[in-house]
């Protein structure tokens, strides 16, 4: 980890001015959804053509569901660090039996991938050629690049779905958050994929208890305990850089650690019930059991207690370990009922007064595509989610500074370090920012020692 070099013009940012910036905390935006002023810019035609950065399995099931949300949306362009995975994902993507597209209207989406060799780009750099080729740009790379990525689709005017986290530091949350800005002056329509804010039985929940069906929220419990995930083993072929960019996720760098990478969703939850972030965390984690070289520097355990303004807490766990207890939810105590799980709320006396749970609703995942190239199709300025996502994003970084450092760690230090974890350059001769010992074991974060913040 090293200080940034060249900290943003926004490196100063107090706990007001954050919410105050993302108008989300407290406002409406913390719900996704806020249909707003028409966008300014006329379409030409009714041709929404797509462009894919990142091509893993995540990217590929974006660019599916963009091609499904409407028929006038065509890929027209991909770009991967790696040419292999692009390969694959073209290949898969226009596999008919790869998806079923059945039921789909209007013409079919295999139809309407046209992406010809010379808009097939590979390389660090193989975002900056996509992007003038497209009106939307679906940004699935590991989390590292981007806040970078971000950056470059709004400056040239493009409209963004972008993968969460959208940052692994502090520096690159509040790269973010000015470019959430110049978004929002464009009316480009941002959509983050914190897809709970998309689904139906959240959407019904968190209105019940922002209406007060359980009182004031004084504690919430989230979790993503689960076995873990893919390990891509180290080929003889591979130089340093291009290891870790295969083996991204257990490098803090590239993902961010999982309670960023993936327990980020439930800490959102508990924002957006909340309608407010964090105001300090003090935690523990460590490697217990996933303590190999392929597993990087990240920990397979976290366990953090978050406090709000009003002093409730979240409690946070986020585990990968094989046969132990799984549990990916959230749940809420207040002061007149509890919201047990996600679709359920109880009153005092532990009677049932809302139900959700078995309701047969739309895929998360294809209705935040549905309404945002409906939103792009008529032409309208509907959402703007990355300031939200920056805020999940920080607090999962917030929690992520406290198990590391083993200390309590405030909202405004947390947000206004300067501690960046990129390397100098993104090169495949570059020297990644953490580098193996003679043993091939990475360097850990060690509580009471390590630089966080």
């Amino acid at each position: 980890m090293r200080s940034s070099k060249n900290p943003s013009p926004r490196s100063g940012i107090s706990r007001r001015d954050f919410v105050k910036t993302g108008a989300a905390v407290a406002g409406g935006l913390m719900a996704s959804h806020m249909p707003l002023q028409a966008a300014a810019a006329p379409r030409l035609d009714d041709t929404i053509r797509v462009g894919l950065i990142g091509c893993g399995g995540r990217g590929t099931g974006a660019a599916l569901q963009a091609l499904a949300a409407n028929e006038n949306v065509k890929l027209v362009a991909m770009a991967d660090a790696f040419r292999d995975r692009l390969d694959e994902s073209y290949k898969n993507m226009t596999n008919p039996e790869y998806t079923d597209w059945s039921g789909t209207a209007g013409t079919s989406p295999l139809e309407r991938i046209e992406v010809p060799e010379e808009h097939k780009f590979a390389g660090f750099d193989a975002y900056q050629q996509v992007i003038p080729l497209v009106d939307v740009v679906l940004i699935a790379t590991p989390p590292a690049f981007r806040p970078m990525h971000f950056e470059a689709a709004i400056e040239a005017d493009k409209h963004v779905f972008m993968e969460k986290p959208v940052a692994t530091d502090a520096p690159g949350v509040r790269q973010v958050l000015a470019t959430a800005e110049k978004a929002k002056a464009k009316q480009l329509n941002v959509v983050v994929g914190l897809q709970r804010h998309y689904q139906t039985i959240y959407r019904e929940w968190v209105s019940r208890i922002h209406d007060g069906a359980i009182g004031d929220v004084i504690l919430g419990r989230v979790y993503w305990n689960s076995a873990g995930v893919w390990i891509r083993a180290r080929q003889p072929q591979w130089n340093e850089m291009e290891y870790q960019m295969r083996n991204w996720y257990y490098f803090t760098w590239l993902c961010g650690d999982h309670i960023v990478e993936q327990h980020i969703h439930n800490i959102d939850v508990s924002n957006w019930v909340k309608q407010a972030h964090p105001v300090r965390a003090q935690g523990q984690g460590g490697r217990l059991v996933r303590t190999g070289a392929d597993t990087g520097q990240i920990f397979d355990h976290h366990f953090v207690e978050f406090e709000y303004a009003d002093g409730s807490r979240m409690l946070s766990q986020c585990r990968h370990m094989q046969g132990c207890m799984n549990r990916v939810s959230e749940a809420f105590h207040g002061t007149k009922g509890s919201a047990p799980e996600p679709g359920k709320l109880l009153d005092a006396s532990g009677n049932v007064i809302f139900d959700h749970r078995d309701k047969d609703d739309p895929n998360p995942y294809q209705v935040e595509h549905d309404e945002l190239f409906d939103a792009i199709s008529k032409g309208e300025y509907r959402y703007a989610d990355a300031e939200n996502g920056a805020i999940a994003t920080m607090t999962a970084i917030l929690g992520r500074m406290a198990t590391y450092s083993g200390k309590e760690i405030g909202w405004d230090e947390a947000l206004n370090s300067e501690v960046s974890l990129m390397p100098e350059r993104f090169a495949w001769d570059a020297a990644p920012p953490v580098l193996p010992d003679a043993s091939g074991k990475y360097p850990v974060p060690m509580p009471g020692i390590s630089q966080i913040v």
